[in-house]
């Protein structure tokens, strides 16, 4: 058993190296990647931030930054279901059956490569975010905390997008169904405090995964926050929730994706 992980994990590092020498190829992705992150932080944080105030004051631009970096993180999905839907109709996975390559590798290969294209975008929202203002305020380790729950978050998100592109049939398909990913990062306290929401409307938005993560970032980072009495579980609690909620996903995606690859491999 232990041999076959290390064989399973070994191949996994290759097929992350060719994920990442893709990039090298076709660089528009890693520039995409890069840009998505500026453009929300000039979009929303100059554009909506002149009508928004934040609940008990405070800069808006610091209440939403934490918002902005989950939403790259959860908008992860959307390249890897791409990724995996085009090596899938690409026939990629034919030539990886002739190999002798573990099963579970070729997963562990999308998900780790996703993870290295997610420091780099969350690393060009850092900059961006200290440009504009942005400062996490409780010190090195409650910011290292916030930005491993990011990326534990990204890690889960990544298993559910392998499983979506290898269950729909190609990339176009794929590209139809990404635009379903935007409600999910709307739907949240990302952009305003989820008080002024209609009672269902604010029940879903606390409930959603991505509002335990935004409220989980804020209260690491020291910045604004809604400082509410009746708030729902996953914000009054939002690291355990975070965890929680990363756990479950994992649980559930990644014998998911798995089972997916080792059926279109047969």
């Amino acid at each position: 058993m232990t041999t076959r992980l290390r064989w399973a994990f070994a191949d996994g590092l290759t097929l992350v190296g060719r994920e990442v020498g893709h990039l090298r190829r076709a660089p528009g992705q890693l520039v995409g990647s890069l840009i998505f992150p500026a453009l929300l932080v000039l979009m929303f944080g100059y554009v909506f931030g002149s009508a928004i105030a934040v609940p008990g004051g405070g800069n808006y631009r610091e209440y939403l930054m934490p918002g902005l970096f989950v939403m790259v993180t959860v908008t992860g999905v959307m390249a890897t279901t791409m990724v995996v839907a085009t090596d899938a109709g690409r026939g990629v996975l034919d030539r990886f059956k002739a190999m002798p390559v573990a099963r579970s590798a070729v997963p562990l290969g999308w998900t780790g490569a996703d993870i290295l294209i997610g420091l780099f975008s969350t690393f060009t929202m850092v900059v961006c975010g200290l440009i504009v203002g942005w400062r996490p305020h409780n010190g090195v380790a409650a910011t290292l905390a916030a930005f491993g729950l990011l990326t534990l978050m990204r890690y889960a998100l990544s298993w559910a997008g392998v499983f979506l592109g290898l269950v729909v049939r190609d990339e176009e398909t794929a590209d139809r169904i990404m635009p379903l990913v935007f409600p999910v990062t709307m739907v949240s306290n990302t952009f305003v405090p989820t008080e002024g929401m209609p009672a269902w409307l604010r029940t879903l938005s606390e409930w959603n995964p991505v509002s335990a993560l935004v409220a989980a970032c804020r209260q690491l980072f020291g910045n604004p926050r809604p400082a509410g009495t009746d708030l729902a579980w996953p914000l009054a609690h939002p690291i355990p929730a975070t965890l929680l909620w990363s756990v479950v996903l994992l649980v559930i995606f990644v014998p998911l994706a798995v089972r997916a690859y080792r059926r279109k491999s047969r």
